[in-house]
């Protein structure tokens, strides 16, 4: 089945997106709203559940994975997807494949067919999960949904992105304002390292903290509250907030809540 946003209405994440953030919007949106920053800056924008529920007017928003933002710019530009979309096992197969031949090639990895496909392969693969081996190829397998709303029509997405800038690269390489929000959710500090074909290690874990204390604006970062991690951001001086979050995705079925941590500098709560 394919959808129509309708107009006028909250715009929801495009993407169905393990670890999206949108039950943390009731505490990052006081923190942005207090900061009152022309900008918000996220290293790792994931399914813009964040930018999206924070209504940001400017945004720069980055991530390590090209096909993504591949698929934002398209909506940019009022993306209307002309693929036939349907949930059937072989089609799946078929359309995996035709997309990994297209992002082999540079020019044609950034073509709106490429964005079409991520985001079929998006909403049919299993539980949304975004996975790539090491020979860059996407690999996750058919999902087991009995329906799905697709939505075709991007067009409403147009105007709100309009003044967010997306770009595709190491979050050292940012060109961040002193007075920028910098939200940062990186991969959590678990073995999952697959998200894009290089992984994230500890080293890059560690690197990005060091990095998040040097900004003199307002900076939150979550991640899982790992020992290391809770440690690793009090030694830099953030003040940590502990909560309880979901656990969407499991092989084994857990959905215990998992603990998480915010870690803030140059923020004031009072």
């Amino acid at each position: 089945m394919c959808l129509t946003l309708k107009q006028g209405s909250n715009l929801t994440p495009p993407l169905k997106w393990a670890g999206g953030k949108r039950w943390l919007l009731p505490h990052l949106e006081p923190l942005w709203v207090r900061a009152a920053s022309p900008r918000l800056v996220e290293p790792f924008c994931g399914g813009l559940a964040v930018a999206l529920g924070l209504r940001a007017e400017r945004a720069l928003l980055n991530d390590v994975n090209p096909h993504l933002i591949n698929f934002y710019r398209w909506l940019q530009r009022g993306l209307v997807v002309c693929l036939p979309l349907v949930n059937d096992k072989e089609v799946y197969y078929a359309y995996r494949a035709r997309f990994n031949q297209l992002i082999k090639d540079p020019h044609t990895a950034a073509s709106q067919q490429a964005a079409e496909l991520f985001y079929y392969l998006n909403r049919t693969g299993y539980n949304g999960l975004c996975r790539f081996n090491k020979k860059g190829e996407f690999n996750v397998p058919f999902g087991r949904y009995k329906r799905i709303n697709y939505v075709r029509d991007f067009r409403d997405y147009r105007l709100p992105l309009q003044n967010w800038q997306f770009t595709a690269g190491d979050f050292g390489d940012l060109a961040v304002r002193p007075d920028d929000f910098i939200y940062a959710d990186p991969p959590y500090d678990v073995e999952f390292t697959e998200y894009a074909k290089d992984g994230f290690s500890w080293e890059d874990q560690v690197r990005l903290a060091r990095w998040l204390a040097q900004h003199p604006g307002p900076v939150v970062a979550s991640n899982q509250a790992t020992a290391r991690i809770v440690q690793l951001y009090k030694d830099l001086g953030f003040e940590l907030i502990l909560l309880q979050g979901p656990r969407r995705i499991s092989c084994t079925g857990d959905r215990t809540p998992a603990p998480e941590v915010l870690a803030l500098r140059n923020i004031d709560r009072s």
